[in-house]
Protein backbone atom coordinates (compact mmCIF):
# COMPACT_ATOMS: atom_id res chain seq x y z
CA UNK A 1 0.00 0.00 0.00
CA UNK A 2 2.78 2.41 0.85
CA UNK A 3 4.19 1.84 -2.66
CA UNK A 4 1.07 3.31 -4.25
CA UNK A 5 1.21 6.21 -1.78
CA UNK A 6 4.75 7.05 -2.92
CA UNK A 7 3.68 6.88 -6.56
CA UNK A 8 0.63 9.08 -6.00
CA UNK A 9 2.46 11.66 -3.90
CA UNK A 10 5.43 12.09 -6.22
CA UNK A 11 3.22 12.09 -9.31
CA UNK A 12 0.93 14.77 -7.87
CA UNK A 13 3.91 16.96 -6.92
CA UNK A 14 5.48 16.76 -10.37
CA UNK A 15 2.10 17.40 -12.01
CA UNK A 16 1.68 20.59 -9.98
CA UNK A 17 5.12 21.78 -11.08
CA UNK A 18 4.29 21.05 -14.72
CA UNK A 19 1.05 23.01 -14.38
CA UNK A 20 3.00 26.02 -13.10
CA UNK A 21 5.31 25.85 -16.12
CA UNK A 22 2.42 25.63 -18.58
CA UNK A 23 0.62 28.47 -16.79
CA UNK A 24 3.74 30.60 -17.22
CA UNK A 25 3.81 29.69 -20.93
CA UNK A 26 0.24 30.87 -21.33
CA UNK A 27 1.01 34.08 -19.43
CA UNK A 28 3.77 34.81 -21.97
CA UNK A 29 1.67 34.05 -25.03
CA UNK A 30 2.17 37.60 -26.32
CA UNK A 31 5.74 38.14 -25.03
CA UNK A 32 8.12 39.01 -27.87
CA UNK A 33 10.63 36.24 -28.62
CA UNK A 34 9.48 34.06 -25.69
CA UNK A 35 10.46 30.38 -25.69
CA UNK A 36 7.95 27.97 -24.12
CA UNK A 37 9.19 25.71 -21.31
CA UNK A 38 8.58 22.13 -20.21
CA UNK A 39 9.47 20.12 -17.09
CA UNK A 40 12.20 17.47 -17.23
CA UNK A 41 11.64 14.68 -14.66
CA UNK A 42 13.41 11.48 -13.67
CA UNK A 43 12.93 8.75 -11.07
CA UNK A 44 14.97 7.63 -8.07
CA UNK A 45 14.72 4.68 -5.73
CA UNK A 46 13.62 5.50 -2.19
CA UNK A 47 16.11 4.29 0.42
CA UNK A 48 15.37 2.91 3.85
CA UNK A 49 14.37 -0.40 5.39
CA UNK A 50 12.62 -3.05 3.36
CA UNK A 51 12.79 -4.00 -0.27
CA UNK A 52 14.05 -1.46 -2.82
CA UNK A 53 10.63 -1.22 -4.42
CA UNK A 54 9.65 2.39 -3.77
CA UNK A 55 10.22 4.99 -6.46
CA UNK A 56 9.84 8.77 -6.50
CA UNK A 57 9.85 11.10 -9.47
CA UNK A 58 12.22 14.05 -9.10
CA UNK A 59 12.64 17.23 -11.16
CA UNK A 60 15.75 17.52 -13.29
CA UNK A 61 15.06 21.06 -14.38
CA UNK A 62 13.09 22.93 -17.00
CA UNK A 63 13.81 22.72 -20.72
CA UNK A 64 12.85 25.19 -23.42
CA UNK A 65 11.29 24.74 -26.84
CA UNK A 66 13.81 26.24 -29.27
CA UNK A 67 11.48 26.43 -32.27
CA UNK A 68 11.05 29.89 -33.76
CA UNK A 69 7.88 31.90 -33.27
CA UNK A 70 5.96 33.66 -36.02
CA UNK A 71 7.65 36.73 -37.52
CA UNK A 72 5.43 39.77 -38.08
CA UNK A 73 6.11 43.02 -39.92
CA UNK A 74 5.85 46.12 -37.72
CA UNK A 75 7.40 48.83 -39.90
CA UNK A 76 9.22 50.22 -36.84
CA UNK A 77 12.89 50.99 -37.52
CA UNK A 78 14.08 49.73 -34.12
CA UNK A 79 12.35 46.36 -34.37
CA UNK A 80 14.47 43.41 -35.52
CA UNK A 81 13.86 39.68 -35.77
CA UNK A 82 16.49 36.97 -36.15
CA UNK A 83 16.24 35.34 -39.59
CA UNK A 84 16.51 31.65 -38.77
CA UNK A 85 18.85 30.58 -35.97
CA UNK A 86 20.78 32.92 -33.70
CA UNK A 87 20.46 35.29 -30.75
CA UNK A 88 20.80 38.94 -29.79
CA UNK A 89 23.30 39.69 -27.02
CA UNK A 90 22.19 41.76 -24.03
CA UNK A 91 23.46 42.60 -20.57
CA UNK A 92 21.62 41.17 -17.56
CA UNK A 93 21.01 42.83 -14.20
CA UNK A 94 24.42 41.70 -12.93
CA UNK A 95 26.23 43.10 -15.95
CA UNK A 96 26.88 39.71 -17.55
CA UNK A 97 26.22 38.78 -21.17
CA UNK A 98 23.05 36.87 -21.95
CA UNK A 99 20.98 36.09 -25.04
CA UNK A 100 17.45 36.72 -26.25
CA UNK A 101 15.27 36.61 -29.36
CA UNK A 102 13.33 39.71 -28.31
CA UNK A 103 14.25 42.42 -30.81
CA UNK A 104 11.88 45.16 -29.62
CA UNK A 105 14.68 47.71 -29.25
CA UNK A 106 14.47 51.28 -27.99
CA UNK A 107 16.80 54.14 -27.19
CA UNK A 108 16.64 55.46 -23.62
CA UNK A 109 16.71 59.12 -22.66
CA UNK A 110 20.43 58.65 -21.93
CA UNK A 111 21.05 57.25 -25.41
CA UNK A 112 21.44 53.62 -24.33
CA UNK A 113 20.13 50.98 -26.73
CA UNK A 114 17.90 48.59 -24.78
CA UNK A 115 15.32 45.92 -25.52
CA UNK A 116 11.71 46.00 -24.39
CA UNK A 117 12.59 44.34 -21.07
CA UNK A 118 15.08 47.12 -20.32
CA UNK A 119 18.27 45.09 -20.86
CA UNK A 120 21.18 47.00 -22.47
CA UNK A 121 21.92 45.65 -25.96
CA UNK A 122 25.51 44.56 -26.53
CA UNK A 123 27.62 45.29 -29.59
CA UNK A 124 31.14 44.17 -30.47
CA UNK A 125 32.59 46.55 -27.88
CA UNK A 126 30.00 46.28 -25.10
CA UNK A 127 26.68 48.07 -24.54
CA UNK A 128 25.71 50.33 -27.43
CA UNK A 129 25.16 54.08 -27.04
CA UNK A 130 23.28 55.92 -29.77
CA UNK A 131 23.82 59.67 -30.32
CA UNK A 132 20.94 62.06 -30.95
CA UNK A 133 19.51 61.28 -34.38
CA UNK A 134 16.87 62.23 -36.92
CA UNK A 135 16.65 58.75 -38.37
CA UNK A 136 17.97 55.30 -37.39
CA UNK A 137 18.47 52.22 -39.54
CA UNK A 138 19.51 48.67 -38.58
CA UNK A 139 21.00 46.50 -41.33
CA UNK A 140 20.56 42.79 -41.86
CA UNK A 141 24.05 42.20 -40.43
CA UNK A 142 23.22 44.18 -37.28
CA UNK A 143 24.98 47.42 -38.22
CA UNK A 144 23.33 50.49 -36.70
CA UNK A 145 23.41 53.72 -38.70
CA UNK A 146 21.87 57.09 -37.91
CA UNK A 147 21.26 60.41 -39.57
CA UNK A 148 22.59 62.74 -36.83
CA UNK A 149 20.39 65.46 -35.43
CA UNK A 150 20.88 68.44 -37.72
CA UNK A 151 22.46 66.28 -40.44
CA UNK A 152 21.35 65.86 -44.03
CA UNK A 153 18.92 63.14 -45.08
CA UNK A 154 21.67 61.08 -46.74
CA UNK A 155 24.31 61.70 -44.07
CA UNK A 156 24.31 58.18 -42.57
CA UNK A 157 26.84 57.47 -39.82
CA UNK A 158 27.50 53.97 -38.48
CA UNK A 159 27.42 54.05 -34.66
CA UNK A 160 27.68 50.36 -33.77
CA UNK A 161 26.84 46.78 -34.62
CA UNK A 162 24.70 44.32 -32.71
CA UNK A 163 26.52 41.26 -31.42
CA UNK A 164 24.72 38.33 -33.05
CA UNK A 165 25.64 34.84 -31.83
CA UNK A 166 24.57 31.29 -32.59
CA UNK A 167 25.60 28.80 -29.88
CA UNK A 168 24.19 25.28 -30.07
CA UNK A 169 20.74 24.97 -28.44
CA UNK A 170 22.05 22.23 -26.14
CA UNK A 171 24.69 24.62 -24.79
CA UNK A 172 22.09 27.09 -23.48
CA UNK A 173 19.78 27.29 -20.49
CA UNK A 174 17.10 29.80 -19.57
CA UNK A 175 17.43 31.82 -16.37
CA UNK A 176 14.61 33.02 -14.14
CA UNK A 177 14.79 36.39 -15.90
CA UNK A 178 13.88 34.76 -19.23
CA UNK A 179 17.36 35.29 -20.72
CA UNK A 180 19.48 32.46 -22.06
CA UNK A 181 23.09 31.79 -21.07
CA UNK A 182 25.75 29.25 -21.91
CA UNK A 183 25.88 26.23 -19.60
CA UNK A 184 29.67 26.51 -19.32
CA UNK A 185 29.48 30.17 -18.32
CA UNK A 186 31.53 31.31 -21.32
CA UNK A 187 30.60 34.15 -23.68
CA UNK A 188 29.46 33.18 -27.17
CA UNK A 189 31.47 34.35 -30.18
CA UNK A 190 30.07 36.77 -32.76
CA UNK A 191 28.68 34.82 -35.72
CA UNK A 192 28.68 36.70 -39.02
CA UNK A 193 26.30 34.17 -40.56
CA UNK A 194 23.41 35.30 -38.33
CA UNK A 195 21.13 37.72 -40.19
CA UNK A 196 18.32 40.02 -39.11
CA UNK A 197 14.97 41.00 -40.55
CA UNK A 198 14.70 44.75 -39.88
CA UNK A 199 11.25 46.15 -39.04
CA UNK A 200 10.00 42.70 -38.01
CA UNK A 201 9.39 41.10 -34.60
CA UNK A 202 9.32 37.45 -33.59
CA UNK A 203 6.35 36.51 -31.44
CA UNK A 204 6.25 33.89 -28.69
CA UNK A 205 6.51 30.28 -29.90
CA UNK A 206 3.82 29.20 -27.41
CA UNK A 207 0.77 27.59 -29.04
CA UNK A 208 -2.29 28.49 -26.97
CA UNK A 209 -4.38 25.44 -27.96
CA UNK A 210 -1.55 23.00 -27.24
CA UNK A 211 -0.88 24.60 -23.87
CA UNK A 212 -4.55 24.44 -22.89
CA UNK A 213 -4.81 20.77 -23.90
CA UNK A 214 -1.66 19.95 -21.92
CA UNK A 215 -2.98 21.91 -18.94
CA UNK A 216 -6.27 19.98 -18.94
CA UNK A 217 -4.46 16.65 -19.26
CA UNK A 218 -2.28 17.57 -16.30
CA UNK A 219 -5.39 18.44 -14.28
CA UNK A 220 -6.80 14.96 -14.99
CA UNK A 221 -3.48 13.36 -14.04
CA UNK A 222 -3.48 15.29 -10.77
CA UNK A 223 -6.97 14.03 -9.95
CA UNK A 224 -5.87 10.45 -10.67
CA UNK A 225 -2.86 10.81 -8.35
CA UNK A 226 -5.11 12.14 -5.58
CA UNK A 227 -7.49 9.19 -6.05
CA UNK A 228 -4.53 6.83 -5.78
CA UNK A 229 -3.60 8.36 -2.41
CA UNK A 230 -7.23 8.30 -1.25
CA UNK A 231 -7.60 4.64 -2.21
CA UNK A 232 -4.38 3.86 -0.34
CA UNK A 233 -5.75 5.61 2.75
CA UNK A 234 -9.02 3.66 2.53
CA UNK A 235 -7.17 0.36 2.12
CA UNK A 236 -4.99 1.15 5.15
CA UNK A 237 -8.09 2.02 7.21
CA UNK A 238 -9.76 -1.23 6.17
CA UNK A 239 -6.69 -3.18 7.23
CA UNK A 240 -6.66 -1.46 10.61
CA UNK A 241 -10.34 -2.36 11.18
CA UNK A 242 -9.68 -6.01 10.32
CA UNK A 243 -6.86 -6.15 12.85
CA UNK A 244 -9.03 -4.55 15.54
CA UNK A 245 -11.92 -6.95 14.82
CA UNK A 246 -9.65 -9.92 15.32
Amino acid sequence: MDKSLYVGLSGATRTMQAQQVHANNLANLSTTGFRGDFVISDYVDVGGDGLASRVLTVPRGVGSNMNSGAVNHTGRSLDVAIAGEGWLSVQDREGNEAYTRAGDLMVSAEGELRNGAGHPVIGNGGPIDVPAYRKILIGRDGTISVVPAGGGENQLVQVGQLKLVNPLPGDLFKGEDGLFRRLDGDVAEQDGAVQLRPEYLESSNVQAVEEMVDFMNLARQYEMQLKTMQNTEQMAASGDRMIRDE
